[in-house]
């Protein structure tokens, strides 16, 4: 069996925990908020220090210094976090009692399967630094779930 079949999510070493990330760059898209409803709607613009050909952030290990809105995921804090992961994250998934897709780097053995199922926003994201943040509204995406 698999570590993340067998732990619980708390119960796993950093290197197991940061495993679970397939680098599909989601959780690093601007996210809008519905005051009223607390509805999130992701957007198109994403995390300036995220590489928008790989990915993954530029500067991992300083982007809460960078970027002090970033949340750093844990497993105390990934209760708070649910309701704006994707539908598709790892941690998310596994939280649920949900098993992992086909595609996660994990299960494929592959970094690219994730590019490869059209799950990472390779192909339509672009960086906060183009589009001003009066202007996000007009970058909401339709859900990609």
């Amino acid at each position: 069996m698999n570590f993340w079949e067998t732990k619980k999510l708390a119960d796993m070493n950093l290197q197991e925990w940061e495993s679970l990330c397939d680098g599909c760059g989601r959780c690093c898209l601007n996210k809008l908020e519905d005051e009223d409803t607390g509805d999130i709607y992701y957007t198109n613009a994403a995390c300036k220090l995220l590489d928008l050909t790989s990915c993954r952030c530029s500067h991992y290990e300083t982007r809460l210094q960078r970027v002090p809105e970033c949340m750093d995921l844990t497993g105390s804090n990934l209760q708070k976090a649910l309701n704006w992961l994707p539908s598709t994250c790892a941690y998310r998934l596994l939280a649920e009692g949900k098993e992992l897709f086909d595609w996660h780097p994990l299960i494929s053995g592959s970094p690219k399967s994730v590019i490869d199922a059209g799950i990472s926003v390779v192909d339509y994201a672009v960086s906060e630094t183009e589009v001003a943040e009066d202007d996000l509204e007009d970058h909401i995406i339709e859900d990609f779930d």
